[in-house]
């Protein structure tokens, strides 16, 4: 992983990012040569706009989770957050509207430009509220977030039925967009989510690299007492980062209340949050703080929707029940791989004793499962479903045992 120093050095592409980008052309190859359809190869211009679409969306989020790591904290509220913004942005819409106007199609220029600026508001004001939570209440990141990762979706549920109610006279927990503008953006939103994607990633990659803030930024994630001694306003500094997160929440909000012409908050964005996270992580963002990069966030968001989108073109049955498996066993590794360098250190192993020796089948077993499980819904693996988790099974056991006895020959 990158130095706080390399971090900041601009948009060249460092080992970790090339391997990422290497990974992502090697996913989408192989997608393409094993499904039956080869959807990638036949159809390229759909799949790209369905890859961009989701990136872009994905990406948006990402980079608002990106800085709040970089600055040593967590941000678990982003889903929730995507919901609000997109139910407070149809709510001011249907205040706007025509009384008996369900559809939402009356709303004129002035009334749009409201919903959006309440929307963002919202995101301001929720950011205010976890940097006041962690700096003053002295909540820990985590608590602060979930907190609100809980409360926001159930209070943008009931400002649905209470709106809902006093407008139209019964309850709704959906809001149909169809104001023109919306349908409009929904009908270019590849191009205009992608150029939105771009520009923001500029925006924070100036911030991070080339201002006195992103230095702070760095300098409190990688020591919060050390950056308070230097005389740097760490609280002041949690609150840009808090309302960043949260901004950038705010806008994906707007554009995916577009994209689905609906404001539902029961279900909409859930998980976003975990996938952001993960897209940073992946990115090379290291959850102890201090550490990070704008391209490596940007690529990992491509890497983790190409990923799934694999999934989606590869397993053409109950496709989403394995998405969070994947992502959860590819941040799993991410992880892994920016802490191996640690292990080695004073003696330290990474199958330590009889705790580390049960490990390896606890990690080789559920992966041979999951792989027959998958494989079970892939046309070019059918009837050898139980030899293919077999063989990934039993190569993982082989290639752990052959860690765990190379540092042990190694020794301390």
């Amino acid at each position: 992983m990158d130095s706080p120093a390399t971090a900041r050095h601009g948009w060249r592409l460092p080992r970790h990012e090339l391997a990422i980008l290497l990974a992502t052309a090697a996913v989408y190859v192989l997608t393409g040569w094993a499904d039956p359809n080869h959807t990638y190869f036949a159809n390229w211009a759909e799949s790209r706009d369905i890859i961009l679409r989701n990136t872009a969306l994905l990406g948006i989020i990402a980079l608002g989770s990106a800085v709040v790591i970089i600055a040593g904290g967590i941000d678990l509220s982003a889903g929730s957050m995507v919901a609000f913004s997109a139910t407070t942005c149809a709510l001011v819409l249907t205040l706007c509207a025509a009384p008996d106007d369900r559809r939402l199609v009356t709303v004129g220029p002035g009334g749009i430009a409201a919903a959006i600026a309440a929307a963002l508001l919202a995101g301001l004001l929720v950011g205010t509220l976890h940097a006041w939570l962690i700096t003053t209440i002295r909540l820990p990141p985590f608590v602060a977030t979930l907190a609100t990762l809980v409360g926001l979706r159930s209070f943008a549920r009931a400002l649905c039925l209470f709106v809902t109610k006093q407008r139209w006279g019964s309850e709704s927990q959906q809001i149909n967009v169809n104001t023109p503008f919306f349908v409009w953006l929904k009908e270019h939103n590849v191009w205009i989510m992608t150029a939105t994607f771009i520009a923001l990633a500029l925006l924070t990659w100036l911030i991070l690299s080339r201002t006195v803030l992103g230095r702070h930024l760095y300098a409190l994630g990688g020591n919060e007492q050390a950056a308070r001694l230097s005389g740097i306003r760490t609280d002041n500094v949690k609150w840009f980062a808090y309302c960043f997160g949260s901004l950038t929440a705010a806008l994906a909000g707007i554009f995916l209340m577009a994209d689905s012409s609906v404001a539902q908050p029961g279900n909409l964005a859930r998980g976003y949050e975990l996938n952001a996270i993960a897209a940073a992580v992946v990115g090379g963002c290291s959850l102890q703080g201090g550490a990070g990069t704008v391209p490596g966030t940007v690529l990992g968001a491509l890497f983790l929707r190409v990923v799934i989108d694999a999934v989606s073109k590869l397993i053409k049955a109950s496709a989403d029940v394995y998405e969070g498996m994947i992502v959860g066993i590819i941040v799993a590794l991410a992880v892994t791989c920016t802490q191996f360098g640690r292990f080695g250190q004073g003696g330290r192993s990474l199958f330590p004793g009889i705790r580390g020796l049960a490990a390896i089948p606890a990690i080789a077993i559920p992966l041979g499962l999951l792989a027959t499980m998958a494989a079970a819904n892939v046309d070019l693996l059918a009837g050898r479903t139980a030899l293919f988790g077999g063989v990934v099974g039993a190569g993982v056991l082989v290639a752990l045992a052959a860690v765990r006895h190379l540092q042990g020959r190694r020794g301390p």
